[in-house]
């Protein structure tokens, strides 16, 4: 006899980040009629990640061509500010300059120029004296200046997204067990003791993908290594009216300490990038020791530490002295001074690291027997969330 199975939804979205509400929003304007339910374990949307970042609409001038990071933050940048409009979300298109105060970061920074135009970029190469005509209070001997830069609320844009969904959002639901069986779908058991059956589940989990993925009984063939970025808000904000960048070292995923006038008028400083003791470690005083202790298993971690150990030190030394932090604002913004930085809240960067070490530095979505997962989305995701959720959808529709 053939068993019926009632099934909740057709597509179970774990992650109520910018992700996952991008992927429900995606599916259900794909595929009218399609049954989402987003399973969120905070009492509401975009608690990590999104709502933590520094709110820009990235450009995608950094990312290598022909990359998932290249093509969807280019074409998401422009989608955002679009999205933005329309429903009267905060935003703004201030252009950022990124600027090389030392001669070492000179053949960097013309790379950068190269790189912008490959991925279609307008970019404008800048000697010192002309940028002050940006920012009179920056100094540095050259720097480009990228026009299609941004800011936004993607803490609103991810309200947005939840609400134009249609989809059944269930905060404060963690998941703790997962039951996949590809001939009929996925069974997931949420810590208050619900079951919640859906067709094909898709996993947006962001810090705790990884271990989503190893629930399912797929194998990531990652790590998430926790990266916490902290921030300072600058007490003098008129010091900056924009967006300004160091040049970036391009081994690491990191941009570096840079300063960024936000929606509401404030100008946030850094963030700088630290090993986190946990997956939410978003200061040194949280330490979950299973949490860390998976990390400090995973043989990436310490192929890490020993090929970056020098950079790793300098930011360490950024986190633990508010003078060395100074100091390297200062080398952008000579006139900021220790007083004029405030600390404010900090964020961790969900970095996906393979068993070698090596930092995974574009966008990597993998699929299983009714899964997709999820398992690199770190910034610049929040730019390409509408691109990225049209992909996921589309391979979980093709699941279906």
């Amino acid at each position: 006899m053939r068993v019926r199975i009632t099934y909740d939804c057709d597509v179970l979205v774990i992650g109520g980040g910018i992700v996952g509400l991008s992927t429900a929003y995606a599916i259900t304007r794909a595929a009218p009629g399609t049954r989402v339910t987003v399973l969120e374990k905070e009492p509401g949307p975009a608690r990590h990640q999104t709502g933590r970042n520094s709110g820009v609409i990235h450009s995608g001038i950094y990312y290598r061509p022909g990359s998932l990071k290249a093509r969807y933050a280019v074409r998401g940048a422009a989608e955002m500010v679009k999205f933005c409009t329309e429903y009267g979300i905060p935003h703004a298109v201030t252009g950022k300059l990124i600027v090389a105060t030392d001669r070492a970061e000179l053949p960097r920074l013309h790379a950068l120029v190269q790189r912008g135009r490959e991925n279609g970029i307008p970019v404008r190469e800048l000697g010192g004296p002309q940028i002050a005509e940006y920012e009179p209070e920056v100094r540095g001997l050259a720097a480009i200046h990228v026009g299609t830069t941004g800011i936004c609320d993607f803490v609103a844009v991810a309200r947005q997204l939840a609400h134009g969904s249609g989809a059944e959002i269930r905060y404060g639901t963690r998941v703790v067990r997962v039951d996949r069986r590809p001939e009929r779908g996925v069974a997931v058991l949420t810590a208050a003791g619900d079951v919640v059956r859906g067709r094909v589940l898709v996993n947006c989990a962001g810090l705790q993908c990884d271990e989503i993925a190893r629930l399912t009984g797929d194998d990531p063939g990652m790590r998430i290594v926790p990266f916490r970025g902290e921030y300072y808000e600058l007490a003098r904000p008129e010091l900056v009216r924009g967006l300004v960048y160091p040049v970036p070292d391009p081994a690491f995923p990191f941009l570096g300490v840079h300063l960024t006038r936000g929606i509401d008028g404030g100008v946030h400083v850094g963030p700088n990038a630290v090993p986190a003791l946990a997956r939410e470690g978003y200061g040194w005083g949280t330490v979950r020791l299973r949490e860390l202790g998976s990390t400090l298993a995973w043989p990436g971690s310490w192929q890490i530490a020993r090929r970056h150990w020098r950079y790793g030190a300098g930011e360490l030394r950024r986190s633990l002295s508010k003078t060395a932090f100074t100091d390297a604002v200062g080398r952008l913004l000579p006139g900021v001074s220790e007083d004029a930085l405030v600390p404010t809240a900090a964020g961790v960067r969900a970095q996906a690291v393979l068993r070698d070490g090596t930092l995974v530095d574009d966008f990597l979505i993998r699929e299983g027997a009714r899964t997709v997962h999820v398992l690199n989305a770190p910034s610049p995701a929040a730019t390409a969330s509408l691109p990225i959720g049209r992909e996921v959808a589309r391979r979980a529709l093709n699941a279906l």
